[in-house]
């Protein structure tokens, strides 16, 4: 019967040892004490001799342990495009410094050498990355040193942790709105008659008007006799609701040679579904900071959707929403586009590499909805393709241009999000702003 290690052999610490150049400057150092003895050079020897016994008593004081590193999360709140930790490493008695190494998508990032005055110290770090969404903060490991730098220890075992990354948010200016305004409060004059809005017209008094409304000057101008009274009725405010629906399908950076899934995008390049999350949570806040209700739903899965909302926690449950999307196995096949609430402007966010989300925007389109398509396609390098490649990319470009070219046939607004998307939402807006209340062509 074979028996496993014992416990003594699992817990036993792993060995230190001698630095490199301890070991070879105490070689040479008693080579040249042994010369010194035999030709009798008493000065070499006295010049050596501290050498010798130093690297002998810092080898003799060398720790025992191994060290031991963790990563925790730091205090401070973290910021978009930030990931903050602390690294924490415990030492044995006896250690002088202990060097850290940092890495990130196989590759090193940064080294420190990191004093160590007590059995635990805590290194905070913070890395910048353009993605967002769960990923890795980073892989640390930990190599030990004795007194003098003489011994040195087995690297201890990579810590890593992983961090949820959330969209940042972009100030926006003028947004569209929908055909049709709901509610009784917003901050969006409607066409019914009501209070907060602009000037509607000038009434006659009606039983049931109010007689703060009561316009003297107008009602002195129009009956000295005071007859008949005046008022000033106002139009409604009102409220727009925005379905945000993100295409998730698609996860391509801007190197078409990684859209095979061979490669991987570099980390420094954000990939469209990086720029659809910035863009929804950027529209998202926008419109709920003017008191409008949003929702979020995705074409890439077959989930329950966000149901449209106000107010901040709003917010940060679209954020939260936004940061875990991603593609989830095979691409699921739609018969019809998802059922959104009457009225609601639809916002989609896609690369339209595809039909499905065309279709889909088409479909709410004919069905009364005011559909803006934000393509999140990155701008594309080409200069590393090779001439099979270029006339794949070429096939795969026509196609795309003839899906947007029919979402414009079919009355769905386009808009680029890498550009310069606050110019263009804000040509948007203005295409609805000929009467009050009116939110669609």
């Amino acid at each position: 019967m074979t028996t496993g290690p014992s416990s003594s052999a699992v817990d036993a610490p792993v060995a230190w040892s001698r630095a490199r150049t301890t070991a070879w400057g105490a070689v040479v150092g008693c080579v040249l004490l042994v010369a010194a003895a035999w030709t009798g050079r008493a000065d070499v020897g006295a010049i050596v001799a501290p050498l010798v016994v130093w690297a002998a008593w810092t080898w003799a004081r060398r720790p025992a342990g191994d060290p031991a590193v963790h990563l925790v999360d730091d205090d401070v709140a973290p910021q978009p495009g930030q990931l903050r930790a602390r690294v924490r490493v415990e030492a044995p008695a006896g250690t002088a410094a202990v060097v850290l190494g940092l890495r990130r998508n196989n590759r090193t990032q940064a080294r420190a050498l990191v004093r160590v005055t007590g059995p635990v110290r805590e290194v905070p770090f913070v890395v910048h990355t353009v993605r967002t969404g769960p990923q890795s903060v980073a892989d640390v490991d930990a190599t030990a040193l004795g007194p003098g730098a003489s011994s040195v220890s087995e690297t201890a075992d990579p810590a890593d942790r992983s961090a949820l990354v959330l969209p940042p948010v972009r100030p926006l200016g003028a947004l569209p709105l929908p055909a049709r305004l709901r509610g009784l409060s917003g901050g969006h004059e409607s066409r019914r008659p009501g209070e907060g809005g602009g000037l509607r017209d000038v009434h006659p008094y009606a039983p049931g008007d109010r007689l703060r409304r009561i316009d003297w000057r107008m009602t002195a101008r129009r009956s000295p006799q005071l007859r008949e009274l005046y008022v000033r009725r106002e139009h409604a405010l009102a409220e727009a609701v925005v379905m945000l629906v993100v295409d998730s399908r698609d996860d391509v950076g801007p190197d078409p040679r990684t859209w095979r899934g061979l490669m991987r995008p570099r980390a420094q390049d954000p990939t469209s579904l990086d720029l659809a999350r910035t863009a929804a949570a950027s529209l998202a806040q926008a419109y709920l900071a003017v008191g409008d209700r949003v929702g979020l739903d995705d074409l890439g899965v077959l989930r329950r959707p966000l149901p449209p909302g106000g107010g901040r926690r709003q917010l940060d449950r679209i954020r939260n929403a936004l940061a875990v999307t991603r593609p989830e196995g095979d691409p699921v096949r739609r018969t019809r586009a998802p059922q959104l609430p009457s009225g609601a402007l639809v916002l989609v966010f896609s690369t339209f590499l595809d039909d499905a989300a065309a279709s889909a925007a088409a479909q709410w389109r004919a069905a009364g909805h005011r559909v803006v398509a934000v393509d999140v396609l990155p701008t594309l390098r080409e200069q590393l393709l090779d001439d099979r490649e270029h006339l794949a990319l070429r096939f795969v470009r026509l196609a795309r241009e003839d899906r947007l070219a029919a979402l414009e046939d079919a009355d769905v607004e386009l808009v680029t999000w890498h550009g310069d998307p606050q110019v263009a939402f804000a040509g948007l807006a203005r295409r609805a702003q000929r009467r009050a209340g009116a939110g669609a062509r």
